[in-house]
């Protein structure tokens, strides 16, 4: 399934040189966990504080992108220099939601836009990621299938800000791209489960 959560490695590879600064510099994969998670709270608060003023959205792809950087580091961090810790695994997850659905909501802020699609859309990203975490308890790994993952939610949210910020098109059709990521969510979280049975079958054979 197409996600560009496979681009992954390749991000990963460009950021090693800073991960190892980083740890030379003592800073631990918790301490960017939480960065990553308050940045967002603040951005998140800034960008609300400041509409309807939208030229504040170009914070958004701005910090889409840190926050990207910020996550890849702290598995980095954990898993190449023995950081990885039970408090760590809560924290990844914990703050990840928080920090999405934090950023999400600064659309229903937004002239226009449909308030219940983007709390239905924040509803249905906290179970994708639920979807992927459970599967662990039945045997898989922990599931990151798309096609509207983390960094695809990113991706989306990122440039419809843009978008808006330059008023390129009607925000009718913003909503119609919601509508889309609801619909893409609802396959993701079947996607995962389907994907999470599957390995443990393949397992078992």
């Amino acid at each position: 399934m197409i996600s560009i959560y496979k681009l992954k490695p390749a991000f990963q590879s460009l950021l090693r040189p800073m991960v190892k600064k980083l740890y030379d510099a003592k800073i631990t994969a918790n301490q960017v966990t939480v960065a990553a998670c308050v940045g967002s709270l603040i951005i998140a608060a800034i960008m609300a504080f400041f509409l309807p003023n939208t030229l504040v959205l170009w914070l958004m792809p701005i910090w889409m992108f840190v926050r990207m950087a910020l996550n890849a580091i702290d598995g980095m961090l954990a898993r190449e220099f023995n950081q990885q810790s039970k408090l760590g695994a809560y924290l990844n997850e914990l703050c990840d939601v928080i920090a999405d659905s934090a950023l999400l909501a600064v659309f229903i802020f937004i002239a226009g836009i449909n308030g219940y699609a983007v709390l239905l859309i924040i509803f249905l990203a906290f179970l994708s990621e639920y979807a992927g975490v459970m599967a662990p308890l039945i045997g898989a790994s922990r599931r990151y299938d798309g096609p509207m993952g983390k960094s695809d939610r990113a991706f989306v949210f990122g440039t419809l800000s843009v978008v808006i910020a330059l008023n390129l098109i009607d925000i009718y059709w913003i909503n119609i791209v919601l509508y889309i990521v609801i619909a893409l969510l609802i396959y993701t979280i079947f996607n995962r489960i389907r994907q999470g049975i599957r390995e443990t079958q393949s397992s078992q054979e």
